[in-house]
């Protein structure tokens, strides 16, 4: 036995966590990994009290090396030495990492005659190979160095630094080596080097070392290894008609009942126990067909013709298949006449001889499934077409309605915003009003104070006086006759006095009253106005409201639904009813206002013909307003025109050449417009391919024809159909239609200067 010291240098990828000492479980073991026996070791630095000396030592963090006694042992061997590190027990080092990595030592003998454990040690080399990788190693390798790395220990797996074969046959990962399960054939543990190498969870490294590993397997590996047998999976050959043909409907056969029957003759109740027995397929019964001696041979098992018994039918089948109890097993020389054979009905069957073809045809015909599948679609597709189309109809529709209801929604909101706008224009119309009203009150209270303080201050001089007379007359009785006499003139005075104050009352009360009936009038010209806008905006309201009842009654009709929606449709109904009671009432009130209207526009009218009948008798050149005839050539300027293009001063021509233009103007059969689409609305334009105006152009010139055209535009504006010209209200200077007050207001300025003018002469 000898001494050894060893020493343990670390490499820099070999880092503890930042606590100053970390405790470490050593144990020595052979190179293969196995369970070895705990040393007791001595390192420069103190042992803790918290851990045994022979189980723990505490290891620098801060130094990449430190010593260690090992005990005699005999020569020369390989041994493993693992350090564990482990956490301490108090809460200051509770976050130092947990870290596992083994090192590879060679020992080598040491006599004690040459030195002792204290002096001279031996330095040995170490080589680290790491078992478990945390997060502090993810900095060693980034993602892009994962292909390089990969390559690194692809080469050193080549190079057999690390071992991957474990005995003759089994794998093991050399970077798992904590793992509990260690041998891999070679498909398991290249799918776990293959899982691991693509799980983006993992650290770049350890990505790397498994990637490494699985190309090593694909490549180096997977040649050596014998390959183990495959097993492949028989394909018969299918027969020339794919599609199997059934006897429909959905047929079962079962033979060998004399087995099962053990010798006893066919009857109703072995019928029952037979479709008993297959009860879990959900047969509809059992027939059992007998031999030439009346022996029950076999059974015909009926399921049901749709989907649901095909599926049964084929379990039934399935499940003697498995049992090796199928046709193909009742067809063998040697089958075993021990039990039931069934299989489902098809075209052979069909057509065999025997009680089970005869039975078969018939009860049954041969149907493909594709056949009974496009029979079942073209009966589906009959029975859904009405409905789809139904259906789409109804859709559309209520896409119409929905359309419409959105269209009236906007048409109520507009109309709610002009409402508030005309309300904010009357609010504003009345404080106006309100304020004017205000104002003038107190304008005539003030007035009346100061009236009334004049009136007492002069009944205040009065009674002076009539004490100063008072006073006079004792005096002296010469005096007598002027006091009588002021007397009596202080007492008319008095009376005229009174008299004025009584007319000052009057006239106050009247002024009063005159300002009430003004505010009175006022207040109910207002109400009117406010009635009748509230009336027109209820009538629309009513209509908007009456046309999205009717929408939502269309769409609750088109969608079909009982109960509830019939429930709604009635009160939808009384509230249409109640809504066209009030539209009557609202149109019968509109009856009225258009009545008053048609008597406002019939004075109106009136009135304009009374203005044009005088204008046309007072018509003079200096007249800004005055009467013209609409859709009359101006014959001024036509003549002017034709004067300029013709160069000819022959009056008589001119004159029947203007008379001739004037009888075209004049003739209804002559209509050179035509209608055009513009901006969604119909609009009539001139034609400007129409021969006469072409012919009017090259002969007279452009001045003439514009005069003809707007000639033609009048008439067809004022009077299409008479064709004849219609006065109208002109504005002369600004050559524009006069409207009724404007021709008023000139009315009466006009009369007011000629009556200042007769007075003047006068």
């Amino acid at each position: 036995m000898q001494q050894l010291r060893l020493l343990v240098l670390l490499g820099s990828h070999h880092r503890f966590s930042s606590s100053p000492l970390v405790p470490l479980r050593v144990t020595l073991g052979d190179g293969a990994g196995a369970g070895g026996e705990s040393i007791a070791s001595t390192v420069p630095t103190k042992i803790d009290s918290h851990y045994p000396p022979h189980r723990e030592l505490i290891a620098p963090t801060r130094r990449h090396c430190f010593f260690i006694d090992l005990p005699r042992f005999s020569p020369p061997v390989t041994k493993a030495l693992t350090l564990t590190p482990r956490r301490f027990p108090s809460p200051s080092c509770a976050s130092s990492s947990v870290r596992r990595f083994a090192v590879k030592i060679k020992t080598a003998a040491c006599s004690a005659a040459q030195a002792s454990p204290a002096s001279s040690p031996r330095i040995f080399s170490t080589s680290p190979v790491p078992m478990e990788h945390s997060s502090s190693e993810d900095s060693d390798v980034s993602d892009s160095d994962i292909i390089e790395y990969k390559d690194k220990i692809y080469a050193q797996l080549r190079a057999g630094k690390l071992k991957v074969k474990h005995g003759e046959k089994a794998l093991h990962c050399p970077f798992c080596l904590g793992k509990k399960k260690q041998d891999y054939n070679l498909n398991d543990l290249l799918q776990h080097a293959t899982g691991i190498g693509a799980a983006l969870k993992r650290s770049a490294k350890v990505r790397a070392t498994h990637l490494g590993l699985a190309m090593f397997l694909e490549k180096d590996i997977a040649g050596t290894l014998e390959k183990p047998l495959q097993i492949v999976l028989y394909k018969p050959k299918a027969p020339k008609n794919d599609e199997e043909i059934f006897v429909w409907p959905w047929m079962g056969i079962v033979v060998n009942l004399q087995h099962e029957l053990k010798g006893e003759r066919f009857s109703m109740g072995s019928g029952e126990r037979l479709g008993a027995q297959f009860s879990r397929f959900r047969p509809l019964h059992a027939t059992i067909l007998g031999d030439d001696k009346d022996q029950p041979s076999c059974a015909i098992i009926k399921f049901a013709k749709d989907w649901s018994g095909f599926k049964d039918a084929l379990a039934f089948e399935k499940h003697f298949v498995v049992e090796q109890y199928g046709k193909p097993d009742w067809n063998k020389r040697n089958c075993r006449k021990d039990d039931l054979y069934g299989w489902l009905a098809r075209s052979d069957d069909y057509y065999s001889s025997g009680p089970i073809g005869e039975h078969l045809r018939k009860n049954g015909d041969l149907r493909k499934v594709s056949d009974l599948e496009r029979e079942r679609q073209k009966e589906t597709g009959k029975i859904l077409d009405p409905y789809v189309c139904q259906i789409e109809a109804k859709i559309e529709h209520v896409k119409e309605l929905e359309q419409k209801n959105t269209e009236n929604d906007m048409m109520l909101a507009r109309v709610m915003e002009e409402k508030d706008r005309l309300f904010e224009e009357h609010n504003e119309k009345i404080k106006k009003m309100q304020k004017a009203a205000c104002q003038s009150s107190r304008k005539i209270i003030a007035e009346n104070i100061c009236l009334r303080q004049e009136l007492e201050t002069r009944k205040k001089e009065v009674a002076r006086k009539h004490k100063q007379l008072e006073k006079l007359t004792t005096k002296g009785n010469t005096n007598r006759e002027k006091l009588e006499a002021a007397k009596e003139e202080n007492a008319k005075e008095n009376r005229l006095l009174d008299a004025a104050t009584l007319k000052q009352k009057e006239e106050d009360e009247k002024l009063l009253q005159l300002i009430k009936k003004q505010e009175q009038e006022k207040e109910d010209v207002l109400k009117m106005i406010y009635n009748l806008e509230m009336e027109l905006a209820s009538k629309q309201r009513l209509e908007i409201e009456r046309e999205q009842m009717n929408g939502k009654l269309e769409v609750m009709k088109c969608m079909g639904e009982e109960g509830k929606s019939s429930e709604e449709i009635d009160k939808l109904h009384e509230a249409l009813e109640e809504k066209d009671a009030e539209m009557e009432g609202i149109d019968s009130l509109n009856q009225t206002l258009i009545i008053k209207q048609r008597r406002t526009n019939d004075e109106l009218e009136e009135a304009k013909k009374e203005l044009t009948h005088g204008l046309q008798q007072r018509s003079s050149v200096r007249s800004t307003i005055g009467v013209k005839r609409m859709g009359e050539l101006d014959q001024k300027a036509f003549l002017a025109a034709c004067k300029e293009k013709t160069a000819e001063d022959d009056d008589e021509e001119l004159a029947i050449l203007c008379s001739k233009w004037e009888d075209e103007l004049r003739n209804p059969e002559w209509h050179p417009f035509k209608v055009v689409c513009v901006d969604g609305q119909e609009k009539e334009i001139l034609k400007d391919d129409d021969e006469k105006l072409q012919a009017l152009k090259a002969e007279l010139g452009e001045t003439a024809h514009d005069v003809v055209v707007k000639a033609l535009r009048e008439m067809n504006e004022y009077n299409p159909s008479g064709r004849y010209p219609i006065p109208e209200l002109w504005h002369l200077k600004e050559d524009r239609k006069a409207p009724i007050d404007e021709v008023a207001a000139y009315t009466v300025k006009q009369w007011k200067t000629n009556k200042r003018k007769h007075t003047y002469r006068a």
